[in-house]
């Protein structure tokens, strides 16, 4: 290990994967050309170690010609890859896709809408060159975002991290560096519903972070609806934590002892005054405590 890392500095070998799930951006992928590779280009001339670079491009089930543009796409810089899924599979398990294919010492997912901007690629490298296993890159700022989107935003960081147990760092996105050994454990991970946020805070290292400001979108529009985020933040509170399980547990556990409560006042109550409706008690006291054992059961 330690002989493989003094080859590294010493020889200019290392490879830098960017992965960049697609869904109907057809529009913006000569922006997105045009922008990205002569920031490589500078990267590559500038950085003793930094040899080759590659997109990892996955499209998600697009239906315009999102594909044809990537693969007719000629670069003197990029190594280009097409992870082309049979239908859309949703932005995290395309990510999780192109995580799969990177090959990169380096792997830097971001977004091809340019709001993540590439020129920022340069210093996440010089961190990770310094010794970073994770680079954040970190909004400085939400102002351009609806009061709607900023509220909950802000929100969904505050309840996820009140119930994880390894907080989500707020207002940063999938626009980050990893290093391959952090690739290499989110691959083995075996999530099926994989909410990569949450994936990204678990694996631990401690991460450099790095403010940016985010622009606008250089073309096209968002996928992103109101209805869809708030589908993404149920996926992501079920699936960082869980207490939503436990939760079920302890109320169940509550409900068994109102039931043994229930149970000895009704005894109580029948013994001193008599019964008033026959089979009432027997039966509100065996309903409460299956019930219960049966919210323990679904906890466990």
């Amino acid at each position: 290990m330690a002989a493989g890392a003094e080859n590294r500095e010493t020889t200019k070998e290392a490879l830098i994967s960017l992965v960049v799930p697609v869904y109907n951006e057809q529009e913006v992928l000569a922006a997105f050309f045009a922008r990205i590779e002569p920031v490589v280009a500078e990267i590559i001339a500038t950085t003793d170690r930094v040899a080759r670079a590659e997109v990892v491009f996955v499209d998600d089930g697009s239906t315009d010609r999102t594909a044809e543009t990537i693969l007719a796409h000629r670069s003197s810089v990029l190594d280009l890859k097409l992870v082309k899924l049979s239908r859309n599979f949703r932005k995290d398990n395309a990510l999780a896709a192109g995580l799969m294919h990177a090959g990169g010492d380096a792997v830097i997912p971001m977004d091809v809408d340019l709001q993540d901007p590439p020129e920022v690629i340069g210093q996440m490298v010089s961190a990770w060159l310094d010794g970073a296993k994770v680079v954040n890159a970190k909004r400085a700022s939400r102002v351009r975002d609806s009061f709607l989107k900023r509220t909950s935003s802000r929100m969904f960081y505050k309840i996820i991290n009140r119930l994880s147990e390894y907080p989500i760092e707020p207002d940063v996105g999938d626009f980050r560096l990893f290093d391959r050994q952090v690739v290499e454990i989110l691959n083995d991970m075996p999530e099926r519903v994989r909410f990569m946020k949450g994936m990204f805070a678990w694996v631990g290292f401690a991460p450099v972070t790095i403010e940016y400001d985010r622009d606008e979108r250089a073309e096209g529009e968002s996928k992103w609806t109101y209805w869809k985020l708030w589908n993404f933040a149920l996926d992501g509170i079920t699936g960082s934590t869980t207490l939503p399980i436990r939760a079920w547990t302890y109320f169940g556990f509550c409900v068994a002892v109102l039931a043994v409560v229930s149970a000895v006042f009704l005894i109580l109550r029948t013994l001193i005054f008599g019964i008033d409706v026959p089979g009432y008690a027997s039966l509100m006291v065996i309903t409460l405590f299956l019930g219960a054992c049966n919210l323990i059961a679904l906890g466990m």
